[in-house]
């Protein structure tokens, strides 16, 4: 089969390997979507110390069950199937304390080389986080699974009365995920405040009442504007930006909460007005991964149609154009995600 590699930042090499085959309750899988992510075009662009190259890519996807280990019962052959790419252990002091979306080992035993015709998943994956694709939800809207999970568990860990007004910031992939969430969610009243007219005009189609254009505008007197003065009751970071995260207390209402989804790189220390925190009520929260029970409330609003994200998609390319897709996202022009679709593969497994 062909599978992408990343030998160093900024060097990919498409080769030729052995298709890896199922072991005790594993299952490999038929790639047909594998979709572009941040935290893959760090890697391509700089490295990551959690994914020390040479590497494969490619977490995000959906395809069909090629081939299912022993004791394998859930999945055949042939069945169309999306999942999270990670699973906790259920035994280390994190998962003991409910903080499954911290465990180590979940991180550690991550998947990767999804950007291939084929990829093998673990078995504490197939047993906790894959499911079974209804036929009419597409392969590209089934491989956003996993980071539509990370925005279900950041706002699982949120208080959102039925008369909030949301302020997202950014508009991303990740913030047009919250704008589609939030909006199921019954939030009464969406800001989105990014950049780049598409981006925005996308976001207003996923939910968003009001857009903000941060090139032309002030964020902070724009939201005030919106607001009467008081602010937003939930304001969530998407952009990962020191300068953003700490303007958040300008942009959140007395008592109102501040979700820091967007992560920084470690070391980075940010200042904060000590007053407003204390004397307003400001909760400060910080959002990483997601748990079990994330992922299936994830799966259930794509299967239900709760949520259309096929919009996200800005492209299809074959394997042998990821560097080029890569580059074409470091440009920084309107794309949001690329879908990588193998060439056809060999034919299905039987047995």
């Amino acid at each position: 089969m062909l599978s992408s590699l990343l030998l160093e930042p900024g060097r990919l090499e498409l080769r030729d390997v052995d298709i890896p085959s199922a072991g005790p309750g594993e299952v490999v899988v038929r790639v047909r979507s594998a979709l572009t992510c941040g935290t893959e075009l760090k890697t391509f662009r700089r490295g990551h110390p959690k994914i020390p190259t040479p590497t494969p890519l490619g977490h995000e996807f959906s395809g069909d069950i090629y081939e299912v280990g022993e004791g394998v019962t859930r999945f055949k052959p042939g069945d169309q199937v999306m999942t999270a790419p990670t699973a906790p252990c259920g035994e280390c002091v994190d998962c003991r304390k409910s903080r499954e979306n911290l465990c180590p080992y979940a991180i550690d035993e991550m998947v990767f080389g999804a950007f291939a015709e084929y990829v093998r998943v673990p078995a504490h994956v197939v047993q906790n986080n894959m499911f079974k694709k209804p036929a009419d939800l597409s392969y590209e809207e089934a491989a956003m699974l996993e980071p539509l999970a990370c925005v279900v568990y950041g706002m699982d860990q949120v208080l959102m009365g039925p008369d909030a007004t949301v302020l997202i910031i950014g508009a991303g992939a990740i913030g047009l995920m919250h704008t589609a969430v939030v909006n199921a969610f019954g939030a009464s009243r969406v800001i989105v405040a990014g950049r780049r007219e598409y981006r925005l005009k996308l976001a207003a189609t996923l939910g968003a009442d009001e857009i903000i254009d941060v090139e032309k505008e002030n964020a902070i007197d724009r939201v005030k504007e919106l607001t009467g003065g008081i602010g937003a009751d939930l304001v969530i970071e998407c952009t990962g930006q020191l300068a953003v995260w700490e303007s958040t207390p300008d942009l959140v209402a007395k008592g109102g909460t501040i979700v820091l989804f967007g992560g920084l790189p470690k070391g980075t220390v940010a200042t904060f007005d000590t007053a407003r925190l204390h004397y307003d009520q400001i909760t400060l929260k910080g959002v990483f991964h997601y748990s079990r029970s994330a992922v299936k409330k994830a799966y259930q609003m794509l299967v239900d149609r709760k949520i259309h994200l096929n919009g996200l998609i800005s492209g299809t390319y074959s394997l042998s154009d990821l560097k080029h897709v890569f580059e074409l996202l470091l440009k920084k022009g309107n794309d949001v995600k690329f879908a990588v679709v193998p060439s056809e593969p060999s034919p299905e497994k039987a047995g």
